[in-house]
């Protein structure tokens, strides 16, 4: 099995995690949990089908809402409260017991919720419209709000750990709120969270270490980056370069590359692991290892992209929710 894939199948063996190869499910929302954000039967059966070949080293768990009015859409999965945690364990256990590690991923909307699903006014670093999902002008958050959401995440993160997963994820991608505070087009603030790349990712330094003082030093914390905007005015990846050191010092294991108000497609980009010229660039600045997921549908690519040092994990996604059985097939054909 795999006998080219020398790259894919090699272990990562970071001080906080191991990985037994280096293929991992990436977070997609799957909208499957029950209408009050628990963990449904549907949802289990679907990571459970995910995961059964046992050839992923990991899989992200879809994002989670950290609060009621980070909420994005219907039959989100909640990490907002302490009885979400008996079925969380039950869907890490589901995920462990098929051979993968778990991670899961932890979410606030920002602007890119909507009072319709949550009854509450969005909000936002700035009142600035979600250039992504178009919907309510956010209120601009306070210094107490920001505090409140910070002290969420770090609540959100415990439970994760208390759940059984290996590992936890800060969402600061694809147009959500740390990735507003992150992008220019959207963080117009003129106090500390807003104006330099340094200032923009305050609150994703604070959030970090809340959330490590919350799970203790040996719990591998992950960030997803929307690492450009792809858009005039937006966030480029010479911010992120700026800000991936920061969060390696911050006590980051694992950068996640990903697109910020583009989304996770690029428009004019069909080429798998078109996040790549990003995932490089920012594997160069630092030492932690970096996905990278994006139209990825063959694993002899995946393996040229670690051999080319684009990455050190890849993530394939939709590949995966279409055939579930699609990493047993490509690992077995190569």
């Amino acid at each position: 099995m795999g006998m080219y894939l020398t790259n894919l199948l090699k272990p990562l063996d970071t001080s906080n995690l191991y990985l037994k190869n280096r293929l991992i499910m990436p977070p997609l929302a799957t909208s499957k949990a029950e209408p009050d954000g628990s963990v449904s039967g549907d949802m289990l059966d679907y990571y459970d089908e995910k995961s059964k070949d046992g050839c992923k080293s990991l899989i992200i768990v879809e994002h989670s809402f950290i609060s009621c009015e980070g909420k994005v859409s219907e039959r989100q999965l909640s990490v907002a409260e302490d009885r979400m945690i008996a079925g969380l364990q039950k869907l890490a256990s589901v995920i462990h017991s098929n051979g993968s590690k778990a991670v899961m991923q932890i979410n606030h909307g920002g602007s890119g919720a909507n009072s319709r699903v949550t009854g509450i006014h969005p909000v936002g670093p700035s009142s600035v419209i979600n250039p992504r999902i178009a919907g309510e002008i956010p209120r601009e958050l306070s210094i107490e709000d920001i505090e409140d959401i910070i002290k969420a995440f770090k609540k959100a993160a415990i439970r994760v750990k208390e759940a059984g997963f290996d590992g936890v994820e800060i969402h600061s991608a694809h147009g959500y709120l740390l990735n507003q505070f992150f992008s220019p087009l959207t963080n117009k603030r003129i106090d500390r969270y807003g104006g330099t790349p340094d200032k923009r990712i305050q609150i994703h330094l604070e959030v970090i270490k809340a959330v490590r003082d919350g799970v203790g030093p040996d719990f591998p914390i992950l960030l997803r980056l929307g690492a450009a905007d792809y858009m005039e005015g937006g966030s480029t990846v010479k911010d992120s370069k700026i800000a991936v050191k920061k969060f390696e010092e911050a006590g980051i294991d694992i950068i996640d590359v990903s697109g910020g108000f583009c989304g996770y497609i690029l428009e004019d980009n069909k080429e798998q692991g078109y996040f790549s010229a990003l995932s490089e660039e920012i594997k160069s600045s630092i030492k932690i290892p970096v996905i990278l997921t994006g139209g990825i549908t063959k694993a002899a690519f995946a393996d040229k992209l670690i051999f080319q040092r684009k990455a050190d994990l890849i993530g394939v996604g939709r590949a995966i929710v279409k055939e579930s059985d699609w990493a047993k097939r490509e690992l077995s054909e190569a």
